[in-house]
């Protein structure tokens, strides 16, 4: 007989994976699909929500030409987080969704967040005041696209209009919710002082529910348009980022999830709801307490710029391989070579989209290895500082799981492992996203009685690289001089 299995449907920026997982987190098949963006003005960052729909059916149809769809047993979304579609009343979109990436309503984010109090909105929210969230981008739609801002009856992160194609209903995890800005993490609902400045009520929304519970049934035109089968239970799965934490098995007291990806996120649980600067608080996917995360917008993207543009070389393993020889044999500090990693702005710990990119202490002895180095080490010393700026305030980590292409670069994860002085681990699942989704699937079913038994027989780790005692002066004089260097850069761009 046949196993059953669970489907953990990953709609992320640019791609759609449908992956089936077993009951111990074996992936048995998966499917692909693109995903298009459009960047129809400088800064902003587009996408027609039909292609989602569209996405997901090719992709859980490819799943379908490896394992029989019929042993489903379960469907569960992970969606990309802080992307927003907008619906008239008959379903059909008003505008074009805009993605995460979008950068249009940073001139007037903070306009609209000192009408609330920043601070009273940061502790609603758990949101520094920053271009990410969607909520300034309904604000800018309200003042620049009346018209479409009034047509739209309907305002769906992506979760929630997946769960409606696939359902019949606009259901929405609170890990889906959350990272909107608009929604209140004490008491799990859409809050009415941020609803009340932006003239809506919740009747623009998504329902909300906990992660994990059944939010509908595969209808049948779902079926037709999926091949899954009629009837199959749906249950919330969350955002991208939460659900890769638990497709690490870092949804629990002591393990932090660090996602070294297009973006760097570095997350750890707690069970108190924490406000700070040095991250974001976001919903836990299973329901019981609170992510932290810190994230820095251009984590392997700048890697990737730096080669394309400095090296001038291509992103090939070549290519990657000369140049952490090169790396390898350069000593901590990069012999005073200094980068900060803003690229794309900062977010914690100062919050600035202005912030840029910049490389200190040049001199003609620096080669290629000590300027790919360098990169290396700021980003490593923005998770080191994460990971620590959070075990101030009492969050426990004792071990860090990654996830992600960079997860790839022992020189990188042993870097993470020497600054942070706790042991990197590999998950040895390349899709954590829908691994997470595929646990949550899992739990909703009853195949296990929680979360935590969920994950710990569901997911793995490989290849941990131990910090390095000997190099710990060395790390700690390095973070404090990358420190002095970002605060120096950030206040520039904002004298500007």
């Amino acid at each position: 007989m046949a196993e059953n299995f669970v489907i953990g449907l990953d709609s992320s920026t640019q791609m759609t994976k449908a992956v089936a997982w077993s009951k111990s987190g074996n992936a048995l098949g998966e499917g692909r699909a693109p995903i298009t963006m459009e960047r129809p003005r400088e800064g902003w960052f587009e996408q027609d929500p039909e292609n989602w729909w569209s996405s997901a059916c090719d992709a859980i149809r490819q799943l379908g030409e490896t394992v029989d769809l019929a042993n489903a047993a379960a469907i569960s979304v992970s969606n990309q987080r802080e992307t927003i579609g907008f619906f008239e009343a008959n379903g059909a979109p008003s505008r074009r969704a805009m993605v995460w990436l979008d950068e249009r309503s940073a001139c007037l984010m903070h306009e609209f967040a000192d009408r609330i109090g920043a601070e009273k909105l940061h502790a609603i929210t758990g949101k520094p005041v920053d271009v990410t969230p969607p909520l300034y981008r309904l604000e800018w739609m309200r003042h620049h696209e009346p018209q479409a801002f009034a047509k739209s009856s309907a305002i769906l992160d992506v979760n929630a209009y997946l769960t409606r194609c696939l359902t019949g209903h606009a259901i929405s995890s609170w890990t889906s919710a959350d990272p909107s800005g608009i929604f209140d993490l004490a008491s799990k609902r859409w809050s009415t002082d941020v609803l009340e400045a932006l003239g809506l009520t919740d009747a623009s929304f998504a329902k909300t529910v906990a992660p994990g519970s059944e939010t509908g049934k595969i209808t049948s035109s779902a079926a037709k348009a999926t091949g899954l089968a009629e009837g199959t239970p749906v249950f919330a799965g969350g955002g991208d980022g939460q659900c890769a934490g638990l497709g690490s098995n870092a949804a629990r007291r002591g393990t932090a999830y660090l996602n070294l990806g297009t973006a760097i996120i570095t997350g750890a649980w707690d069970k108190k709801p924490l406000i700070s600067k040095s991250w974001r608080t976001m919903s836990s996917p299973t329901g019981d307490g609170y992510f932290l995360e810190g994230v820095l917008r251009a984590g392997t993207f700048f890697i990737d710029w730096f080669v394309q543009n400095v090296v001038r070389g291509a992103s090939d393993t070549a290519t990657f391989a000369e140049l952490t020889d090169a790396a390898t044999a350069v000593p901590i500090g990069s012999q005073g070579l200094l980068v900060s990693p803003y690229l794309s702005g900062c977010m914690n710990p100062h919050w600035s989209m202005h912030a840029r990119a910049a490389f200190f202490g040049m001199t003609p002895e620096h080669g290629p290895g000590h300027l790919y180095r360098s990169v290396l080490e700021a980003l490593t010393g923005e998770i080191a500082r994460s990971v620590h700026d959070m075990q101030s305030e009492g969050v426990e980590i004792e071990e860090i799981v990654a996830v992600g292409g960079g997860s790839a670069s022992e020189l990188w994860l042993q870097m993470i492992a020497d600054a942070s002085g706790l042991p990197v681990k590999i998950s040895n699942s390349l899709e954590a996203s829908s691994l997470g989704a595929g646990i949550t699937a899992a739990v909703g079913l009853g195949w296990y009685p929680d979360f935590d038994s969920a994950a710990a027989a569901m997911t793995s780790t490989c290849n941990a690289q131990s910090p390095r005692p000997e190099t710990r002066m060395a790390w700690d004089a390095l973070l404090s001089q990358q420190e002095a260097l970002n605060r120096v850069v950030v206040e520039h761009s904002r004298s500007r």
